[in-house]
């Protein structure tokens, strides 16, 4: 067999498989300290990027190292500017369009002393960050400052780098997943709040709620929307879960059947999500195939009972040209093991 780089992880050691076990408690204390270095970035993006339609101007992006915001910054209010986490150097590098960097360890910080060695970085690089929310969001300890946080203060480089190789094999399956859909779609994005992975499905129905709902879920949720995700699990889910639901959640969708054996739905909040079991992919002759096969399930049992052209959106292998799609007459709404390749050379 032929080894290519791809296949080779920084410890020379090919992937033995293609979603690796990262039990919770197992990393539990550097995801808690990621998480709030996660938020700390986050609500950079927040303050210094172009607004976008539901907040996705400040989410972070998987690259093949780690995350990164957009550029941020304006072409009026420069300079423009990415901040990244690389899981391999296990640095946060910050990089100006003015050709000026800097770069912020992560290994023995705390959440205080990685927020103030962040906000220097930014201002040695010519850039100005005042938070208008200088501490965590919707976390147990959301009303301590990050410049007090003390207490989170664990990276393992080898657990950051593990949980990462498991959430870029994720973001992989969801970038095949959204290439099945034509319609309106998000990017693959890590939603920093929340600390998952996910991908939003929308139809051009807007959500009409009242100013009693917080200014945050209304712009979120404005439109109807199918989410598809994945987090490392939580005190509520203490394990790693694919999952999926319809906001806002139609009539009897939790009477459809979905796939494949072990996906359910369970109560989330005011309403109900599915979940597969990330260790019930793992233990599938195709883990792949088994997160596709759930996310799809799902997305097919909520466009019916809300009534979109699911038929219509499919462009399965990223496909909308009519006249290739002619050539697949038995046109799959979803069977990862059956496809062939769609590649026109």
């Amino acid at each position: 067999m032929t080894t290519t780089a791809a296949q080779v992880g920084s410890s020379g050691n090919v992937r033995a498989e293609p979603l690796p076990a990262i039990p919770l408690e197992s990393w539990r204390p550097t995801k808690e300290t990621l998480h709030r270095f996660s938020q700390i970035i986050g609500k950079v993006a927040l303050a210094k990027g172009i607004r976008r339609n539901h907040w996705w101007h400040t989410t972070l992006r998987l690259t093949a190292r780690g995350w990164t915001t957009l550029p941020l910054g304006t072409a009026r209010n420069g300079p423009v500017f990415t901040c990244a986490f690389d899981f391999f150097d296990h640095e946060l590098r910050i990089a100006t369009d003015h050709g000026a960097q800097a770069v912020v360890p992560l290994p023995g910080q705390s959440v205080a002393s990685f927020y103030t060695a962040s906000m220097t970085a930014l201002h040695d690089v010519g850039i100005d960050v005042a938070l208008a929310l200088p501490r965590p969001y919707d976390l147990p300890d959301t009303h301590r400052p990050f410049a007090e946080d003390t207490e989170h203060a664990h990276y393992a480089p080898d657990l950051a780098q593990r949980a990462f190789g498991v959430q870029s094999q994720v973001g992989r399956i969801l970038e095949e997943f959204s290439a099945s859909f034509s319609g309106r779609i998000s990017p693959v994005q890590l939603f920093w709040h929340t600390f998952d992975i996910a991908v939003q499905r929308l139809s051009p129905r807007q959500i009409e709620m009242g100013e009693s709902i917080d200014p945050v879920t209304r712009e979120a949720y404005s439109r109807e929307d199918i989410s598809s995700g994945f987090w490392f699990g939580d005190d509520k889910v203490p394990e790693p879960t694919f999952y999926s639901y319809a906001a806002p959640e139609p009539a009897e969708l939790t009477e459809q059947a979905i796939k494949p054996a072990g996906a359910q739905w369970v109560s989330s909040g005011s309403g109900h999500s599915a979940y597969y079991p990330y260790e019930a992919a793992r233990a599938t002759a195709d883990p792949v195939g088994s997160a596709l096969e759930f996310y799809q399930s799902v997305y097919i049992a909520g466009a019916e009972r809300n009534g979109w052209p699911a038929r219509d959106l499919s462009c399965w292998g990223g496909i909308t040209d009519p006249v290739r799609r002619q050539q697949f007459p038995h046109w799959p709404e979803w069977k990862a093991t059956d496809r062939t390749d769609a590649n026109p050379t």
